[in-house]
């Protein structure tokens, strides 16, 4: 029994140790925000795998800037201390690198999400910049989705998307929650959904 749960133990810490690639984090400002969410950022990919859903080598942190992904990944202070929210925003950037790289099987896809959900909103907190975007991110939104579950469990990650609902996104957030198995067939036949 013993030596069970001595196996047990040493699965889990081997389980738990990331082989998520090192990645270089830059400050924009250097301010004590900034280095923080580095560290924060850094100890996210030390705790989780995220090596299957990873693009880029170069992260900057800016605390006055909006997350984005292209033309460096860049995120920004705002979830100091919200592991959940910072990883969430990490996997969303990454995923646009996935989707960019993709651009054939994003436009088949999006073509069918016209057709599934004619009416996306369009700026404010509820849509993005113009009508492709909105449509581009229930693509990247239900990925992101899909990455932390894998990474850390359902609940955590419905907690963490029932947040963006309510933040920014929003309508695309909730489309995602309330149409997910509609939304993965139209993902899968583009294959758009890296491997978990």
């Amino acid at each position: 029994m013993k030596l069970n749960r001595l196996w047990l133990a040493l699965l889990a810490c081997f389980c738990s140790h990331a082989a998520t690639p090192d990645m270089e984090v830059m400050l924009s400002h250097g301010t004590e925000a900034e280095a923080q969410t580095r560290n924060q950022l850094q100890r996210l990919l030390k705790t989780y795998d995220v090596s299957g859903w990873t693009w880029t080598g170069k992260v900057v942190i800016d605390q006055d800037a909006i997350p984005h992904s292209h033309p460096v990944l860049t995120l920004h202070t705002r979830h100091l201390g919200d592991d959940l929210a910072l990883l969430s925003t990490f996997v969303h950037e990454e995923y646009h690198w996935y989707e960019t790289a993709h651009p054939q099987e994003t436009a088949a896809a999006i073509g069918e999400l016209k057709t599934a959900y004619p009416h996306v909103p369009v700026g404010g907190q509820d849509g993005a910049s113009d009508e492709e975007s909105s449509y581009l991110h229930i693509i990247v939104c239900y990925g992101e989705y899909q990455e932390m579950k894998a990474l850390v469990g359902a609940e955590r990650a419905l907690k963490v998307m029932r947040f963006w609902a309510t933040d920014h996104y929003r309508a695309i957030y909730k489309l995602v929650l309330d149409h997910e198995t509609d939304i993965r067939p139209v993902l899968e036949r583009h294959h758009l959904f890296p491997p978990l």
